[in-house]
């Protein structure tokens, strides 16, 4: 297990870092943040994503379902002098309504992949949109070399195996087990393992749900590696971006931006 998985604020720096270089620039062309631009973020953990667009003057919500995590949020933001412009809920997100006051913005960062039906969860959160509000994914396709989310192991050879997590499921139980995992942290790969999204079945869901796409990128260098690994972005380009079910094996992150 890295390093970063364990420290919570340099996680938060890292988050605030990648979505102030990457995300509002790869957005601002089509919504102008600031003053009275609502913001909400799903599955926003300790909301290091949150930083950016507070520090722009939006009003800016995070939602995630760990309280541990929402309350180290809070801790995180007590002496931020826009505070009050910043709301954690602790809450599943269909138990929450946000019609009334819908969203300029939603965004989700390495989120999708890790939520069960997300043909049913694009329908239901498509609702919170304003009219003219853009809705911002990120991904890492399941087959890319680390979608399965393996560099968590804590077993150093698993955590830097590439594309292990593609094995027969027995056979990569079996390795996870022999490899000293614990029971928790083999389920929680396993169930990795069951909502593991392709590009290819996500923009299905995109038709299905009559979302617009109005922009798309895969890259082969993560924008956020630059933060982790010192390693600059890079995007599949050429025929490779367009080579069906083999782009999941090299895109290490998509970026979409959709509108309902």
């Amino acid at each position: 297990m890295q390093d970063r998985h364990l420290d919570k604020q340099r996680y938060f720096r890292e988050q605030a870092t990648t979505s102030g270089k990457y995300v509002i620039p790869y957005v601002a062309p089509h919504i102008s943040f600031g003053s009275g631009i609502r913001v909400l973020e799903i599955g926003c953990g300790e909301g290091g994503n949150l930083k950016p667009f507070l520090e722009l003057g939006c009003h800016v919500t995070g939602v995630d379902l760990s309280e541990g995590k929402i309350e180290n949020g809070r801790k995180f933001y007590q002496d931020h002098p826009l505070a009050d412009n910043l709301d954690f809920i602790c809450e599943d997100i269909y138990n929450l309504d946000f019609s009334e006051q819908p969203f300029d913005f939603i965004f989700m960062r390495d989120v999708i992949e890790h939520i069960h039906n997300q043909e049913k969860f694009m329908g239901f959160v498509k609702k919170f949109l304003a009219p003219e509000g853009c809705f911002f994914l990120a991904f890492p396709p399941w087959q890319n070399p680390f979608g399965g989310h393996q560099q968590i192991c804590q077993n150093r050879w698993l955590a830097h195996t590439p594309w292990i997590h593609l094995l027969p499921e027995s056979l990569y139980t079996q390795i996870l087990r022999i490899g000293g995992e614990p029971k928790a942290r083999i389920e929680a790969l396993l169930e990795i393992r069951e909502t593991g999204l392709s590009l290819e079945r996500f923009e299905k869901i995109l038709r299905n749900e009559n979302y617009t796409v109005l922009k798309r990128d895969f890259y082969l260098f993560n924008p956020n590696y630059e933060v982790k690994f010192g390693l600059k972005p890079r995007k599949v380009l050429g025929a490779l971006e367009n080579l069906r079910y083999l782009r999941n094996l090299y895109t290490t992150t998509a970026y979409y931006l959709i509108r309902g």
